[in-house]
């Protein structure tokens, strides 16, 4: 991977629910098993927001628009090896800016096979249990104990 072509060390992760209480989690091609909600690398001199929007519809073929929630909160987590060599070497964190989208019921999900293979619509507790990160885990805890107010 030439230096033009390495991955920013900013992402957007997108906690995607109902009004109703359940949330969105999508099984990764690669690796194995590894469940997580919508998520994705910045773009050079693009916005936390806006690759939060772009990576929702790249992911799920949802249009998240206006009702696209800023939570605020961002995170500085080390990189894990197996996905290290994306970015430029000695780059070993990634700032993780967190949103949710909140919808009035389920949606039919459009995913991109390259990147997912299957969905689920999950009570927050399953999805905590399932979900493969802990920033994933501790955005969907969050999301659920504020949903009424969003």
């Amino acid at each position: 991977m030439s230096l033009g072509e390495h991955k920013r060390a900013q992402s957007a992760l997108v906690v995607v629910c109902t009004r109703g209480g359940e949330f969105l989690l999508m099984r990764r091609a690669w690796p194995e098993g590894f469940w997580q909600s919508v998520t994705g690398s910045l773009a050079p001199g693009e916005t936390p927001r806006h690759a939060a929007a772009r990576e929702v519809w790249e992911e799920t073929g949802l249009r998240a628009g206006g009702a696209l929630i800023d939570l605020r909160w961002s995170v500085l987590f080390p990189i894990i090896p197996a996905w290290r060599h994306r970015y430029a070497p000695n780059v070993c964190f990634n700032r993780e800016y967190r949103f949710a989208l909140v919808l009035d019921s389920r949606r039919l999900v459009r995913l991109n096979p390259r990147e997912h293979l299957e969905y689920r619509w999950l009570p927050a507790r399953e999805a905590v249990a399932l979900a493969g990160s802990w920033t994933n885990r501790e955005t969907i805890q969050a999301v659920e104990a504020h949903r009424a107010w969003l």
